[in-house]
């Protein structure tokens, strides 16, 4: 069977429309592989069966509602060879992970819209690790326009049988967001994946009315901002900083670590304001967040503070008092999951419209003689993730 050349000018196709693989795209790693028992433990009625070139061999290849699956096509072995008894791993890619299908072909400048089948292209979607995905491709070669359109028609036929999946997203951008490259980020490498997903969007910036709030101290404002921490996502950003060599992933990584080996606790008062009524708390705290929107991220899905509106006037108020360390990160280790991650005793929510915060050195809080420390008497936060060290009473609003 003749082979695609990966190296050629290749895209793939659908109704002659050419579009392109996304740059970060790889091919199917081996991950996907199962064992011949794995197989027929999942056995399920075949819709189609063919031959196709994966990789760089041509392969036995089966569809069903759930999976594809293949394997490579054996040589006949002579009676009595023991050289060719030969076990091929069967592989296999689940279609709930598959998010989008293409006709493959060779496209040229006298052909723009249409050129050589080449065969069908899958994009899938695979996870990497804990709440981060990553795109790829599997390539199946074959030439003949008839083979094709039946499994390429069959393709179609399952993937629109997922009903939770979206045919429409508003997006909502913050130009701002991630040292101001959220805009570029996005049309680089978001948008080609949605549109290969066939998956339609309304793009929205600067017109969202969203919450902000000011950051003040004895009259005098600090700075405009969406979400803050005092406490330990101030003190983690501030070690953070301190090892800027680093990858952002370690450098996080790493800091959280340190930050949990040494759990500091901050002394001092809240006062907060919801339709004037003043409430004041008074102890030790590890953590404060002040959250005017959800804050999705990473590592929290569901967003630092999930019950957030992002335009009624409020503000969330997250307090994490003094508690053990196992059960702090019990408490974080939540953000990554679905359960309630407020549902410790230690854990203490608010919606409030103002916040002053006063914190006071102790010997159980913040030491500035110690290596890790920016500024002497001055305390961390964490303000949209920049780094800001006050020395007194900040007033949020």
């Amino acid at each position: 069977m003749p082979r695609g050349r990966r190296q050629g000018r290749v895209s793939a196709l659908e109704s002659g429309r050419a579009e392109e693989a996304p740059p970060g795209a790889t091919a199917l790693p081996s991950a996907l592989s199962q064992s011949p028992q794995q197989i027929e433990a999942t056995a399920e009625p075949v819709l189609l069966r063919g031959i196709f070139e994966i990789g760089r061999g041509s392969c036995d290849v089966v569809l069903s509602e759930r999976a594809l699956r293949w394997w490579p096509i054996q040589p006949e072995r002579p009676a009595g060879d023991s050289k060719f008894d030969l076990r091929y791993k069967e592989e296999s890619v689940e279609l709930k992970d598959v998010f989008s299908v293409k006709l493959k072909r060779r496209c040229s400048a006298k052909q723009p819209r249409s050129g050589t089948l080449l065969g069908i292209t899958l994009f899938i979607c695979l996870k990497k690790e804990q709440n981060k995905l990553k795109n790829s491709t599997l390539d199946l070669i074959n030439l003949s326009e008839d083979h094709c359109d039946i499994w390429f028609r069959q393709f179609k036929k399952i993937l629109a049988g997922f009903s939770n999946r979206p045919k429409s997203l508003k997006i909502l951008l913050n130009p701002q967001s991630h040292k101001k490259e959220a805009t570029q980020v996005y049309y680089d490498k978001v948008e080609p994946l949605l549109k290969i997903a066939g998956i339609k969007t309304d793009v929205t910036r600067h017109i969202q009315p969203v919450d902000i709030c000011t950051f003040s101290t004895t009259g005098k404002l600090l700075r405009f901002g969406f979400s803050a921490m005092f406490g330990f996502g101030g003190r983690t950003l501030a070690l953070a900083e301190k090892y800027r060599w680093m990858s952002p992933n370690q450098r996080r990584d790493f800091a959280v670590i340190k930050a949990l080996t040494k759990l500091e606790r901050a002394q001092g008062s809240l006062k907060s304001d919801y339709n004037d009524q003043w409430q004041t708390i008074q102890g030790q705290f590890l953590n404060v967040s002040i959250m005017a929107i959800p804050c999705l991220c990473s590592v929290a899905p569901r967003g630092l503070a999930p019950n957030t509106r992002i335009n009624n006037g409020s503000m969330a108020l997250i307090i994490a008092r003094n508690t053990s360390r196992p059960q702090f990160i019990k408490h974080l280790k939540r953000y990554a999951t679905i359960k309630n991650q407020f549902n410790f005793p230690f854990v203490e929510t608010y919606t409030v419209g103002e916040v002053k915060v006063h914190p006071r050195n102790t010997t159980s809080g913040y030491s500035p003689e110690e290596e890790d420390w920016p500024h002497e008497n001055s305390f961390p936060w964490n303000v949209d993730g920049d780094l800001m060290e006050v020395a007194t009473e900040v007033h949020v609003r």
